[in-house]
């Protein structure tokens, strides 16, 4: 009976244990293993150190180093070996032993550390340092430390021991704002790292240890100390002989600090803003921008700004045509023109065999903090609008010469509209030629409505300038004809619409040539396309023209003494602004004068510092 009820019962329960397996089984399948965990939650991304971005000039030498921070990557075959072993023998002996944590080690280093009274050893590995360099903080917490060590058990998963070491000498900090061997003998020595001596190598492996209490600069003798010891440390191993460890502690150690390269700062700020348009044109940003408003549109932004800093995190060379002869000349003559003065001004310069924006003073005295007036000062600019678009508009439609004729008395466009020539007279009929070299304003007029509003703002409307509104190119805006915008031009803008004259064709003026990665590879450059906008003929006559402004009209006291030059003065309403923009054979130039808050300057104009300035960058 027994049997038959046991064999029942397992008749029965049966069904249940295929049930209770089969679940088993599932969670079994859930289960996973540490590796498995560790794998999901710690991730290892390829790892870019930031780096120092430079931009240069049209010689290819620095002027600038954006230090985000100031880190110079180097392959590990250019870091010599003996400095790889102080490193070694000093944080982690066991290094190609264990597997990214060294139980050992602790009781190692307390050891050591008891011995010396000093931190010679720590308890870290160069995996756990090089994790919590990279992807941790530095506070003293147990989930920090816990971090610490699955983090370096990824990396000694994923990467050699000799790839682990080389990223742990491109990531430590070594003070004032320096990561890596590679910077760090150029900041201190002006050296490259395999250029140093032993001795040298030995005095920069001191730092990271703790850098501000072994920093060179100021500490040098708690640097000089701990190098000894690490001599030491080098002779205890058998890495040196005795005769060799005293020779290098002998060694003077001379530091040669380098200085930050940053000058021309009128010019690189300028830089730094057209590189963040150079990027969003390359990637697709300025169409998203143009195509969104509000809230969206600050989003947009925000993550251009993100993607700029991290090109400059990259360790890009950004090539610029900075001429630094002409840039130092520029600067020059705003501030000493202007030295004394409560006004301000601001100039650019174009090269006309390139295009390319070879220097700029964004203010008297210019501050890398400042506005830049140069670009982003917009002011009326007066009658240096005529050519581009009274003068140049007429003889590109009609045919005619600088002795053609226009009448220079009183003349109303429009009902309510009768501006009057500067001394209050009427000239009569007069020629071009005379009616530009005097400014005008009723001759200019005449000239914009005979060549039509429309046709004549066509011509406005190939150049770049920014803040030209649909109220500015109406049929009906006919102060525009004299200088009168809604916010007007920044010299830069008007230097550039001047390059038309040079041979009638026009391309938007660069600073820079070219962005390069750090194996010389252009990862990006601007693709901008001239456009013809005058015929050969309305060039040859409005250069003409111009030359007269400067001969006989009211440019004569820009002139340069060289074998060609032409241009415009410039006066807004109520003298606000002082204007001077034209060309030689060799550059393009525009110049402003004024206060940064509208004020007058009448004060200033028989002086005409704005020609003056002119005449010196060209002369």
């Amino acid at each position: 009976m027994r049997t038959v009820f046991g064999y029942l019962l397992i008749v029965l329960l049966l069904p249940l244990a295929v049930f209770l397996f089969y679940f088993a089984n599932v969670e079994a399948q859930q289960v996973k293993s540490f590796d498995e965990v560790v794998e999901e939650k710690i991730i290892i991304n390829d790892v870019q150190l930031p780096q120092a971005s430079q931009i240069v000039d049209k010689n290819g030498d620095p002027y600038l180093e954006i230090q985000k921070p100031f880190r110079i990557v180097v392959d590990g075959e250019e870091i010599p070996s003996f400095l790889k072993e102080v490193f070694l023998q000093s944080e982690d002996q066991h290094f190609y032993e264990h597997a990214g944590i060294d139980a050992a080690a602790v009781m190692r280093a307390m050891l050591i550390n008891a011995q010396s009274n000093e931190i010679e050893q720590g308890a870290s590995t160069i995996t756990q340092q090089l994790a919590r360099n990279i992807y941790l903080s530095h506070e003293q917490t147990l989930s920090r430390k816990i971090s610490e060590v699955l983090y370096a058990y990824q990396l000694e998963k994923r990467l050699s021991k000799d790839e682990i070491l080389n990223l742990y000498l491109n990531t430590i900090y070594f003070n004032n704002n320096v990561y890596g061997v590679e910077a760090a003998a150029q900041f201190y020595f002006q050296k490259s790292v395999n250029k140093l001596t032993k001795a040298e190598m030995a005095f920069i492996a001191t730092i990271p240890n703790n850098p501000s209490l072994y920093d060179p600069i100021r500490n040098f003798d708690n640097a000089k100390e701990r190098q000894e010891r690490l001599i030491d440390i080098m002779e205890r191993e058998k890495f040196l002989t005795a005769q060799e460890a005293e020779a290098i502690k002998k060694e003077p150690i001379k530091l040669n600090v380098r200085e930050r390269v940053d000058k021309f700062e009128n010019y690189s700020t300028y830089v730094e803003a057209e590189l963040k348009e150079l990027i969003a044109s390359s990637e697709g940003f300025d169409e998203q921008l143009k195509n969104a408003d509000g809230e969206k549109k600050i989003q947009i932004d925000h993550k251009l700004d993100a993607r700029v800093e991290e090109v400059l995190s990259s360790g890009v060379t950004i090539h610029t045509a900075l001429d630094p002869n002409m840039q130092n000349k520029t600067t020059s003559a705003v501030s000493s023109t202007l030295a004394g003065s409560s006004v301000e001004g601001a100039a650019a310069v174009i090269n006309n065999d390139t295009r390319e924006i070879v220097a700029l003073s964004g203010g008297k005295d210019f501050d890398k903090t400042e506005f830049n007036r140069s670009f982003q000062a917009y002011r009326q600019p007066g009658s240096t609008i005529k050519p581009l678009l009274d003068f140049a508009p007429y003889v590109e439609k009609t045919g005619a010469g600088p002795n053609s004729m226009v009448s220079a008395n009183k003349y109303c466009s429009m009902p309510g509209y009768c501006p009057k020539n500067y001394s209050g007279k009427e000239y009569g009929m007069v020629t071009l030629q005379k009616a530009l070299a005097n400014s005008y304003n009723t001759a200019a007029l005449r000239l914009f409505m005979q060549t039509g509003p429309e046709t004549a703002f066509s011509y406005l409307k190939k150049f770049d300038f920014d803040r030209l509104t649909e109220e500015d190119v109406s049929p009906s805006s006919h102060a525009a004809a004299l200088g009168g915008f809604k916010y007007g031009m920044s010299p830069l803008e008007i230097a550039g619409a001047y390059t038309s004259f040079i041979d009638g064709t026009y391309v938007t003026p660069r600073a820079i040539q070219k962005v390069t990665d750090r194996e010389g590879k252009v990862l990006y450059e601007w693709k901008d396309e001239s456009e013809r906008i005058w015929s050969q003929s309305t060039t040859n006559t409005m250069r003409v023209m111009l030359s007269g402004v400067i001969k006989s009209g009211t440019g004569k006291k820009a002139n340069p003494g060289t074998p060609y030059a032409g241009g415009k003065t410039g006066t807004s309403q109520n003298v606000r602004d002082l204007w001077f923009a034209g060309l030689t054979d060799q550059y393009t130039a525009s110049v402003w004068v004024g206060k940064d808050q509208s004020g007058n300057v009448s004060s200033m104009q028989n002086y005409a510092p704005h020609q003056i300035i002119w005449r010196r960058i060209m002369q």
